[in-house]
């Protein structure tokens, strides 16, 4: 029986996979200087789902043949990679890596809502509705009252995180029906279906032949695909396996502490009052669904 408490090897591996997720907003905005997005996405996914599927039958496992398998995978993949990876990278375009970040901390309150309509196993509680409400009014505030007033890029790059933690909330729901899988195969299976998807789209949306980046975008691409997005999806597993899903929400918070540092310290973007009271509305939503900080007390 697998030991769901928390350990030092858990918190080391949820800090881990933290740094790589954080990253992976600062890879995306360094990226985009000469990189179209959806490029990025398909070389994102294709990469990692290739590395993935050498590591499935390096380690004895098979990929299934079921037909009616395959079709989730493909329907996980445009829940958790092509709509949400396409969302983001979209949205990055005109917001900072910082605030996408807090915004895209926003997936489990989205979650709660969701489990409670769409699940028997959990239901709304008095603590997780003042959660979700105090989420609602951070991200209110983040976006900040001239945001609402306006119609302009920025404000619907801030929809485009929000969409993607939407989505990022469906596909924790409906990835419940791989339990009992192997997680090396599931991975592997989501990132093929997102791959196959994404590949007509990128050849009639852009002209991904003609791009030509320089160094710095290379690296951030590399660190993208085999860091943020295959190592994490291995170290992701790997925590699973030692501990439960409610203490990987520890993740949630600490994604955008690393972000919001590469993007004021590196990227030297700023962050205005209402992102940060913003930001902590959001944290304190966290915290209230989370419960274990006030149970402690």
């Amino acid at each position: 029986m697998v030991n769901k408490a928390m350990g030092l090897r858990a918190y080391l591996y949820i800090l881990l996979l933290s740094i790589l997720w954080g990253c992976s907003f600062f890879f995306i905005k360094l990226s985009l200087r000469e990189i179209t997005p959806l490029t990025m996405v398909l070389i994102r996914v294709a990469v990692s789902a290739i590395i993935l599927t050498i590591l499935v039958y390096a380690s004895g496992k098979k990929m299934p043949s079921s037909q009616g398998v395959w079709g989730a995978f493909f329907v996980m993949g445009a829940l958790n990679n092509l709509i949400p990876f396409s969302l983001i990278i979209w949205g990055q375009q005109h917001v900072e890596s910082s605030i996408a970040s807090i915004l895209n901390a926003a997936s489990p309150l989205f979650s709660i809502v969701l489990a409670h309509y769409l699940t028997s196993e959990e239901r709304m509680t008095s603590t997780r509705v003042t959660g979700v409400l105090l989420g609602l009014a951070g991200v209110g505030i983040l976006i900040g009252f001239d945001g609402f007033q306006a119609s302009n890029t920025r404000l619907l790059g801030q929809i485009a995180m929000l969409g993607a933690a939407l989505c990022y909330a469906f596909s924790a729901i409906y990835g419940r029906r791989f339990r009992g899988m192997p997680p090396l195969v599931i991975a592997s299976g989501v990132l093929t279906g997102a791959t196959v998807m994404m590949t007509p789209m990128v050849f009639l949306l852009e002209k991904p032949f003609s791009l030509h980046p320089g160094g710095v975008t290379i690296a951030a691409l590399t660190g993208l695909t085999l860091l943020s997005t295959t190592l994490a999806y291995i170290f992701y597993f790997r925590t699973l396996a030692i501990t439960s899903p409610t203490n990987l929400l520890l993740v949630t918070f600490l994604i955008p502490v690393v972000a919001v540092f590469l993007g004021v310290v590196v990227l030297g973007e700023s962050l205005g009052l209402n992102v940060i009271i913003g930001m902590i509305f959001i944290f304190a939503a966290l915290a209230v669904t989370d419960g274990r900080l006030f149970k402690r007390r």
